[in-house]
């Protein structure tokens, strides 16, 4: 079954305005749906790049953060903690990762992100963000609060429907 989005944005738009009919189709909204498609594509596209699994990819994300234990990741990535498991295994044969145990309950054991692990998460995602960065410095102090105004307002937008 096709979406409407897979179709010609002409036709996207047509439906969308018999549905919601105060949308109406702007540079703005063509725009942001870009970015919603580009940035859905951004994991694989990184993940495949660095023969890593999408999971696996963002485990690192996650551990870079903060160390976690396994039932904690399997959340955070909404598997199971087998497949949580798994993944760590994956990323610790590869040297991104390490269990060790937990500081305060030497019971529980804790993954933590291994300076490899870093270095491939740095590595991979660092030309985007100075990319972001160098486009975020062109705006002026007026102009961010626009953006930030409206990608809340599309954030909130799309957090309705979960």
């Amino acid at each position: 079954m096709s979406d409407i989005t897979d179709q010609h944005p002409d036709h996207a738009s047509r439906v969308m305005a018999d549905v919601v009919p105060q949308f109406q189709n702007s540079a703005t909204l063509d725009a942001l749906q870009e970015l919603v498609d580009v940035a859905a594509q951004v994991p694989h596209e990184v993940a495949r790049r660095a023969g890593l699994s999408t999971s696996e990819l963002h485990s690192l994300r996650h551990l870079f953060e903060h160390p976690m234990g396994p039932v904690e990741l399997a959340r955070v990535l909404g598997v199971t903690s087998a497949a949580s498991s798994g993944v760590v295994d994956r990323l610790a044969a590869r040297g991104h990762v390490e269990r060790r145990p937990h500081a305060e309950d030497r019971r529980r054991t804790e993954v933590v992100i291994t300076e490899s692990g870093r270095r491939e998460v740095i590595g991979r995602l660092a030309p985007m963000f100075a990319g972001l960065a160098a486009v975020d410095a062109r705006l002026s102090p007026e102009d961010r609060v626009v953006v930030e105004t409206f990608l809340r307002g599309a954030t909130d937008a799309m957090k309705a429907l979960m």
